[in-house]
This record gives C-alpha cells, structure tokens and sequence, in this order.
C-alpha cells in the first residue's frame, strides 16, 4: 500500500521528533535526564530503555499498519512531557505542534466504526 505524501511527511515529522532525543541522549545523557518528571527515579538506564522505546515508536509511525495506535501514544506522551515539564516551556513549546501534528496523523487512521 502506497503512502500519500502528506502522510508521509506526517509520519516523518512525528517520528524524527522521537529518534533525536534517544540518539543525542548517548552522547550527552545529563541533558535529557532532566526531562524525567521529579517523582520519577532518573537514571541512565532507565533514559537509554525510554529512548529504546521511542525509537520503537518512530518506527511503528514511519513503517507500520494500525497507525493510529502510535499516532495517539506519540501525541499524549509529547503533552504529558510538555505538562510534567511546564516550567521549560520555552524549551518544550514545539511538542504541542509536533502533538497535534500526531493527532492529525491518528485522526487520517481513526478506526472506522462499522454499521450496526
């Protein structure tokens, strides 16, 4: 099955913002610990198993079928980082475009509701 281009732009756009983090993270992991929420125990590990996570994520929204489930995760996990983090929202303002961006994309693959 073929992508559409604004699909896949989509899809790209979404899914860049979920490898950046993990990648840059190995080689400066101080700068995205702090990410975490306080009442989370922060560690490397555990950074290193959240960025494996988010890059399973990018590739289900780039690669796979069913987006809408990872579509839906990337946008409430973007505005959870976003509310858990308010006070670096100059830093963190473009998650909510790149969350909706992700709502978008989840709303194209919105699971059809068959008739009854």
């Amino acid at each position: 099955m073929r992508v559409p281009l604004h699909e896949l732009l989509l899809r790209l756009a979404v899914a860049f913002s979920f490898v950046y983090p993990p990648i840059a993270a190995v080689a400066d992991p101080d700068s995205w610990i702090g990410y975490f929420p306080a009442f989370i125990p922060a560690s490397i590990e555990l950074l290193h198993v959240f960025g494996a996570l988010e890059i399973a994520l990018a590739l289900w929204i780039v690669f796979g079928r069913r987006i809408f489930i990872p579509s839906a995760l990337a946008a409430l996990l973007l505005l959870a980082i976003v509310v858990v983090n308010g006070a670096q929202f100059d830093v963190l303002f473009r998650d909510v475009s790149i969350a909706l961006a992700a709502l978008a994309l989840a709303w194209l693959h919105l699971p059809k509701r068959e008739a009854l």
